[in-house]
Protein backbone atom coordinates (compact mmCIF):
# COMPACT_ATOMS: atom_id res chain seq x y z
CA UNK A 1 0.00 0.00 0.00
CA UNK A 2 2.92 2.57 0.96
CA UNK A 3 4.28 1.63 -2.78
CA UNK A 4 0.40 2.43 -4.70
CA UNK A 5 0.16 5.69 -2.59
CA UNK A 6 4.19 6.86 -3.55
CA UNK A 7 3.04 6.22 -7.06
CA UNK A 8 -0.20 8.24 -6.79
CA UNK A 9 1.60 10.23 -5.57
CA UNK A 10 4.23 10.57 -8.49
CA UNK A 11 1.58 10.67 -11.17
CA UNK A 12 -0.64 13.12 -9.47
CA UNK A 13 2.67 15.60 -9.31
CA UNK A 14 3.41 14.95 -13.04
CA UNK A 15 -0.01 16.15 -13.55
CA UNK A 16 0.35 19.20 -11.62
CA UNK A 17 3.54 20.12 -13.08
CA UNK A 18 1.77 19.60 -16.73
CA UNK A 19 -0.69 21.89 -15.81
CA UNK A 20 1.45 24.35 -14.55
CA UNK A 21 3.09 24.25 -18.00
CA UNK A 22 0.02 24.25 -20.30
CA UNK A 23 -1.74 27.49 -20.66
CA UNK A 24 -4.91 28.33 -19.70
CA UNK A 25 -7.58 30.37 -21.61
CA UNK A 26 -7.95 33.46 -20.04
CA UNK A 27 -11.01 35.86 -19.47
CA UNK A 28 -11.09 38.54 -22.18
CA UNK A 29 -8.93 41.53 -21.98
CA UNK A 30 -9.05 45.19 -22.91
CA UNK A 31 -6.54 45.80 -25.97
CA UNK A 32 -5.69 49.07 -27.09
CA UNK A 33 -3.74 50.80 -29.67
CA UNK A 34 -2.29 54.19 -31.15
CA UNK A 35 -1.51 56.56 -28.52
CA UNK A 36 -4.40 55.42 -26.01
CA UNK A 37 -3.16 55.78 -22.55
CA UNK A 38 -2.10 59.30 -23.56
CA UNK A 39 -4.76 61.40 -21.22
CA UNK A 40 -6.20 61.29 -17.92
CA UNK A 41 -8.09 58.08 -17.32
CA UNK A 42 -7.61 56.03 -20.28
CA UNK A 43 -7.14 52.77 -18.98
CA UNK A 44 -9.41 53.15 -16.30
CA UNK A 45 -13.13 51.70 -16.42
CA UNK A 46 -16.12 54.06 -15.74
CA UNK A 47 -16.19 52.47 -12.28
CA UNK A 48 -12.85 54.62 -11.06
CA UNK A 49 -13.35 56.82 -8.22
CA UNK A 50 -14.36 60.15 -9.40
CA UNK A 51 -16.25 58.79 -12.54
CA UNK A 52 -18.73 56.29 -11.07
CA UNK A 53 -21.94 57.60 -11.49
CA UNK A 54 -20.98 60.83 -13.81
CA UNK A 55 -21.78 58.86 -17.51
CA UNK A 56 -25.27 59.57 -19.04
CA UNK A 57 -26.27 57.63 -22.47
CA UNK A 58 -25.40 60.24 -25.75
CA UNK A 59 -27.47 59.02 -28.61
CA UNK A 60 -29.47 55.97 -29.43
CA UNK A 61 -28.92 53.05 -28.91
CA UNK A 62 -27.35 51.50 -32.38
CA UNK A 63 -28.67 47.41 -32.91
CA UNK A 64 -27.25 44.85 -34.96
CA UNK A 65 -28.01 41.67 -35.44
CA UNK A 66 -29.99 41.90 -32.35
CA UNK A 67 -27.21 42.73 -30.35
CA UNK A 68 -27.13 46.63 -28.79
CA UNK A 69 -24.24 49.31 -28.46
CA UNK A 70 -24.57 51.74 -26.27
CA UNK A 71 -22.10 54.89 -25.78
CA UNK A 72 -21.53 56.77 -22.28
CA UNK A 73 -20.21 60.03 -21.84
CA UNK A 74 -19.10 62.20 -18.91
CA UNK A 75 -17.70 65.59 -19.19
CA UNK A 76 -15.95 64.96 -15.83
CA UNK A 77 -13.90 61.76 -17.54
CA UNK A 78 -14.54 61.03 -20.67
CA UNK A 79 -16.53 58.18 -22.73
CA UNK A 80 -17.15 54.47 -22.71
CA UNK A 81 -18.76 51.86 -24.94
CA UNK A 82 -20.96 48.97 -23.87
CA UNK A 83 -22.29 46.28 -25.67
CA UNK A 84 -25.49 44.23 -24.41
CA UNK A 85 -26.76 40.88 -25.89
CA UNK A 86 -23.49 39.96 -27.80
CA UNK A 87 -22.10 36.77 -28.72
CA UNK A 88 -18.47 35.65 -28.12
CA UNK A 89 -15.84 36.96 -30.49
CA UNK A 90 -17.49 40.58 -30.06
CA UNK A 91 -16.39 43.60 -28.39
CA UNK A 92 -16.76 47.17 -27.23
CA UNK A 93 -14.69 49.58 -28.69
CA UNK A 94 -13.65 53.06 -28.02
CA UNK A 95 -12.08 55.15 -30.51
CA UNK A 96 -10.71 58.06 -29.57
CA UNK A 97 -9.09 61.66 -31.94
CA UNK A 98 -6.83 63.62 -30.82
CA UNK A 99 -7.83 66.71 -33.05
CA UNK A 100 -11.27 66.67 -33.03
CA UNK A 101 -11.66 65.70 -36.69
CA UNK A 102 -12.92 62.17 -36.37
CA UNK A 103 -9.46 60.09 -37.44
CA UNK A 104 -9.22 57.74 -34.41
CA UNK A 105 -5.22 58.34 -32.63
CA UNK A 106 -6.00 55.89 -30.05
CA UNK A 107 -8.41 53.25 -29.17
CA UNK A 108 -9.45 50.53 -27.06
CA UNK A 109 -11.49 47.60 -26.97
CA UNK A 110 -12.99 44.56 -24.38
CA UNK A 111 -14.45 41.71 -25.51
CA UNK A 112 -17.07 39.93 -24.34
CA UNK A 113 -16.17 37.12 -21.28
CA UNK A 114 -16.90 33.32 -21.39
CA UNK A 115 -20.45 32.61 -20.19
CA UNK A 116 -22.15 36.09 -20.49
CA UNK A 117 -22.94 38.73 -22.82
CA UNK A 118 -21.99 42.11 -22.71
CA UNK A 119 -18.87 43.88 -22.19
CA UNK A 120 -17.48 47.46 -21.68
CA UNK A 121 -15.08 49.43 -22.36
CA UNK A 122 -12.00 51.42 -20.72
CA UNK A 123 -12.48 55.30 -20.50
CA UNK A 124 -11.37 57.23 -23.98
CA UNK A 125 -10.47 60.99 -22.95
CA UNK A 126 -12.13 62.81 -25.10
CA UNK A 127 -12.16 66.12 -23.29
CA UNK A 128 -10.90 69.51 -24.55
CA UNK A 129 -11.53 69.44 -28.14
CA UNK A 130 -11.07 65.52 -28.32
CA UNK A 131 -14.14 63.20 -29.95
CA UNK A 132 -14.65 59.44 -29.48
CA UNK A 133 -16.93 56.99 -30.87
CA UNK A 134 -18.33 53.19 -29.91
CA UNK A 135 -18.36 50.44 -32.09
CA UNK A 136 -19.34 46.94 -32.41
CA UNK A 137 -17.07 44.70 -33.86
CA UNK A 138 -17.49 41.00 -33.81
CA UNK A 139 -15.00 38.41 -35.36
CA UNK A 140 -12.65 41.08 -36.68
CA UNK A 141 -15.59 42.95 -38.69
CA UNK A 142 -17.51 46.30 -37.37
CA UNK A 143 -21.32 45.64 -37.24
CA UNK A 144 -22.53 49.45 -35.80
CA UNK A 145 -21.00 52.37 -34.72
CA UNK A 146 -22.11 55.84 -33.42
CA UNK A 147 -21.54 59.35 -34.36
CA UNK A 148 -18.40 61.19 -32.90
CA UNK A 149 -19.02 63.16 -30.21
Amino acid sequence: MRRRTLQTLLAASGAAAMLALTPIAADAAPFSGGNYGAYGFEGQYPTVGGCTGSFRQVGPTKTASGMSLKYFYSDRCGSYARIDNSRNNCAAVIERSNSGAGNADGWVSETVDPGINYAYTKIGNNLSGRVSRALLTCDGHVLTYTNWY
